[in-house]
């Protein structure tokens, strides 16, 4: 192996430490909220728009009646009558409107929250570009991996995690050399042969 540590366990330890899973939750709770008062307000501006069919109905029998018997009523009772219509027809108006509104404020929302969620799924468990190289300055295998490169090496890892495998560029010679790494042989064994490989 290249490194004093296992990479595989250093690169488990650095996703550990970089994860959005609780965002995505609290995000995934919010949209249950916003879905269950949506749903609370379709319920409630369908109530709003019974009640008014029913106001408007109340209305018009109420309005019937008062003319079969407007004979037998005094002014003022009618004026009252239907004082109280329009106002009970102007709240119902009123609560519908204001349950479009919050309505729309929750729609609102809900798009700024699906906007963050998504650059959150951007950023991914590395996080940021600043974040990123902050940790790549802080990672010693990083580090390590930075070095190699440097030096015309480039080590591939595996679908496990493990380096098993370096390829080595010689600029000079226009050379390149894919070198399998076997745990058998020594850290100074490879770095002999690099070293050997290059110049």
């Amino acid at each position: 192996m290249l490194f004093d540590e296992d990479p595989a366990m250093l690169v488990q330890s650095t996703m550990a430490n970089f994860h959005i899973d609780t965002d995505k939750i609290a995000i995934g709770r919010i949209n249950e909220s916003l879905s269950t008062l949506q749903q609370a307000r379709d319920l409630r501006i369908r109530e709003a728009e019974s009640a008014l069919k029913k106001l408007s109905r109340n209305f018009s029998t109420m309005s019937q009646q008062h003319s079969e018997t407007v004979s037998s009523q005094s002014r003022t009772d009618h004026a009252s009558q239907i004082v109280e219509l329009d106002t009970q027809k102007f709240r119902a108006a009123k609560a519908a409107s204001d349950l479009e509104i919050e309505g729309e404020r929750l729609e609102q929302e809900l798009e700024g929250l699906k906007s963050r969620l998504h650059d959150l799924e951007v950023e991914g468990v590395e996080g940021d570009e600043p974040a990123k190289a902050k940790r790549e300055l802080d990672d010693p295998t990083i580090l390590k991996l930075k070095v190699y490169r440097s030096l015309g090496i480039d080590v591939e890892a595996d679908s496990a995690g493990n380096y098993n495998k370096a390829v080595i560029r010689n600029n000079q010679k226009g050379d390149v050399h894919v070198i399998n790494i076997d745990p058998k042989f020594s850290k100074y064994f490879y770095s002999n042969y690099f070293w050997q490989t290059m110049q």
